[in-house]
This record gives structure tokens, sequence and C-alpha cells, in this order.
């Protein structure tokens, strides 16, 4: 996702003085109570999704503007998808606020025990340029339902989201409740995350600035929840049903132009079912998108000129088997498929999150878990296969995010699934009731009533006492 090289802009939306006097302000606002009200939570969701609804038409030519996107994706990978997430979260609010009883051990009874989603605070929001709308509205659902106050920090390398977004938040909020922050994504460190104790920063980006923001919060031991990327492998093994997987992974690969955290990044192919792959994946790319998908109103570009260089270079030294073409002056590279190469070149050691697939064939299921080693701790993993036993292999000798079987890239469409990574793909999951969970603390709380009590509690101890704990508490 975004490389910290990549933010360029020397500062932010607002000055020093006025970044504290925001933060103050918030923190003030969460103190009155006011957010903590389901009619509150309740109110500022539907006013959110009205607000999106006025402006849907400006959001789809944003996208447009930034990345290309055609209505059609951007409605069901961007603007769709939260208004479902906003309808999943309604349904549910009224039930994820209700306290919960637990058990009490009987030496202490009698009273009662239960506990209570509580909201966090002021909490920080940060977003990359990949799906620029809806991963900093997704989040932003979550806290909302959590009871919290919001900061929200759009990707300034998507400028025309980042417009229709300030536009958005400050027609519909008042700034101590919820804030739009523009500019310099590297000044939210020594700026705003070393200055105050947010009591929150959800961050979506790269590992490399996952670690610079984590590095701050600790200065103020704010907690953080990092959804980052990796290296996601896709296994096609031999008794996959190939038509299939070819069409899958196309999809879940060249959507966005492969500037997706969780799209495949490579696939690991059984020999025997190699050259069949991919000759399937270039025919079903042909069907998607034409024999010039630069032509195509379906095919996104890449964000900007340093992305397509760095994507650029990785064609050095490789042996491609379809596509190629790129154009710099539309920031145009096509779908393209390419031998993988050997282990020293950059394909196998960074994210690639663009149009290029590299394929390489294995011979066992333990050379998979060889290669994936290399790569440890993906945000998803795809396995495309007809046998069970496969399946349960790879489910457990792997460790990664999320997974799709026989699919790609959907799981993240289903709220009831929690989303996150794991290890260097990220800490912390959100989507559905995750999120709430996220943005909720658990309080703990303990209830006595003042009719009864045990005298065993108290001084002085008389031998029965003994004999009695000791039973209570094996």
């Amino acid at each position: 996702m975004t490389n910290i090289s990549e933010l360029k802009q020397p500062s932010l939306s607002l000055s020093q003085e006025q970044i504290d006097e925001l933060v103050y302000a918030q923190q003030d606002f969460f103190s009155t109570g006011i957010t903590r009200t389901y009619a509150f939570r309740k109110g500022a969701l539907n006013t959110l999704k009205k607000a999106v609804q006025r402006r849907e038409k400006e959001i789809v030519a944003a996208l447009n503007s930034d990345l290309r996107k055609n209505e059609f994706e951007a409605y069901g990978t961007e603007i769709g998808y939260l208004y479902a997430d906003i309808s999943h979260t309604l349904r549910h609010l009224q039930q994820w606020m209700q306290p919960k009883r637990v058990g009490t051990p009987i030496m202490f009874a009698p009273g009662g025990s239960r506990i209570i989603p509580d909201p966090l605070g002021t909490v920080l929001i940060i977003s990359p340029w990949n799906y620029p709308f809806q991963l900093l509205m997704a989040p932003l659902v979550a806290a909302i339902a959590g009871g919290n106050t919001a900061i929200v920090k759009p990707s300034e390398l998507a400028p025309a989201t980042e417009a229709i977004i300030t536009t958005i938040i400050e027609e519909t909020f008042e700034p101590e409740f919820v804030a739009v922050l523009t500019g310099a994504g590297q000044l939210l460190g020594p700026q705003l995350i070393e200055r105050h104790h947010l009591d929150h920063i959800f961050y979506t980006g790269s590992t490399t600035v996952g670690r610079i923001i984590m590095q701050h919060a600790a200065k103020q031991l704010t907690p953080v929840t990092l959804e980052l990327g990796g290296k996601s492998p896709c296994i096609v093994d031999e008794t996959a049903n190939i038509g299939w997987a070819a069409k899958k992974i196309a999809w879940g690969k060249f959507i966005n132009a492969g500037q997706t955290c969780v799209a495949p990044d490579y696939v690991l192919v059984h020999e025997s079912v190699k050259d069949k792959l991919v000759a399937a994946l270039a025919k079903q790319l042909g069907a998607m998108y034409g024999s010039n998908p630069q032509d195509s109103p379906d095919y996104p570009r890449i964000i900007n000129q340093r992305r397509f260089n760095t994507l650029k270079g990785y064609f050095e030294d490789v042996n491609i088997l379809f596509g190629g073409r790129h154009d710099e002056n539309d920031l145009f590279i096509a779908p393209t498929l390419v031998e993988a190469p050997g282990e020293d070149h950059a394909l196998w050691h960074e994210e690639i999150f663009g149009p290029i697939l590299p394929i390489r064939t294995y011979q066992t299921k333990e050379d998979v878990l060889k290669v994936i080693a290399n790569n440890p701790y993906p945000l998803a993993l795809y396995l495309f296969t007809g046998s069970r036993q496969a399946e349960r292999f790879f489910m457990e000798r792997v460790r990664f995010g999320g997974a799709c079987i026989n699919n790609t890239v959907i799981h993240l469409g289903n709220p009831d699934l929690p989303f996150g990574g794991v290890g260097y793909s990220g800490m912390g999951q959100y989507h559905g009731h995750e999120g709430f969970r996220t943005f909720t603390r658990q309080k703990s709380i303990f209830k006595s009533p003042t009719w009864g009590d045990a005298p065993l509690w108290y001084p002085p101890v008389k031998k029965w006492y003994i004999d009695v704990l000791k039973k209570l508490l094996r």
C-alpha cells in the first residue's frame, strides 16, 4: 500500500495549534456522554448514509478521476459496500450494545457479573489510496457505532476522493464529533500521534508505515489496529477446476488493476496443470478486458507515476507469458502473467500491488509451505482444490489473515467474517461485530447486594474458613 516516500505534501490542513484544539474539543465532547446513547449512534449512522447518497455521483466521479474506476466497480467495492455495512450495523447495533451477563463463582455469592461494551473515546482513522472511500468510511462506521468521536485522515494520493470525503464529513458532522484532517501523512506522527494520547489509532496501509505509526503511538501508549498488506499466495492443485480457478483468479487479481491489499500476489500451481491454467487465465482476461485492455472502460489505471515506475521495474529479467503492454502517459499496465523469476528478484520480496501475476509450479504440498515461509503471515490465502484433504492441510498449516477456498477476495464482503492480518500483515480485526468490538472496550463489572455476606472474608480467621475455602476453590 502507501509507501512513506510517496507522501509529498509538506503540511497538514490545520496548524499545530488547531490540531491541539481539535483533539481537546473531541475529548470534551466525548466526556459529555452524548455519543454513548443508542439514539445518537443510530442517528449519526443514518445521517452519514444519507449524506453519501446525496453525493453518490460525485464520489463515483472522484474514484474515476483518481483510479479510473468505472461506476460498477466504484459502487460494488466502495459505495455499495458502505451502504451494506451501515445497514448491517444498524440491524445489530442495539444488540451489540447490550450488557452481557457472565457467570460468577459461588464463593462470591450473592452477586452478579456483567460485561459492558464501553466506547473508547477519541480515535484516529488513517486510510490508504487504493480504495480511498471505503477504507476510510467503513472504519468510521465502526467507530461511530462504538460511541466514539473520530478524526479521519484520507489519503492525499487520491486527491479527488480526499476532497469529496472532506465535503461529506464537514457538511454532515460537527468537528468535535467527526473531523477530517488532510495533507501530508508523515506529519501525523509528530504533530498529532506523539503529542496526544488518542484512545485508538486505526491504520490501513503498508507494513513499513505501520511500523512507523506504531512507534509514534508507543510514546503515548495509544493502542493501534494495523490493517497491512503482504504477499498473498494462490494455490491451484491438480484436482482444481481450472476454468473456475482462472475466472476467480483473474477477477480477484486484476480488479482495481491489482491495487488491492488482498489480491492474489502470486500463483503456486501444480506442475501437471500449469499450462492449462495459463491458457485459461489468458482466455479469461481476453473475455474480461478484450484484446486491448487499454481501451476497456472496465480496466482502471495505476494511481501515480511513482507506482507506475515501480511496477514497470518488475518486468526486468522476467519471462512474460501474457500481457506486458504499458503506457506511461496513461499510467496503464496491462494484465500480465509472468513466469516466476529467481528468488532474488523483487517480485518475491515486495508486495506487487499491481497487475502483474507471477506463476510458479510445485510438486508437493511441502514445496508450497516452503515458498510461503519465505514471505510468512500473508493477509489472505487462496486455495483452489477438489480435495478435502488438501483443504484441511493448507488451512491448518499456513498462518494467514483470511482465506477463500475456490474463490478470491470476496471474504471481505461478508460482515460476519472478521477481517484483519496476522504477524507482518497486521494486528486487530474489523467488519461487522468485530469492528464494533475494535472500537469499544469490554468493561467488567461485579455487583454485590447489601442484604447478604459470607463471614469467611473477614479476620479473625477460623479453622473452618480454610476448609470451606479449599472446597470452593477446587
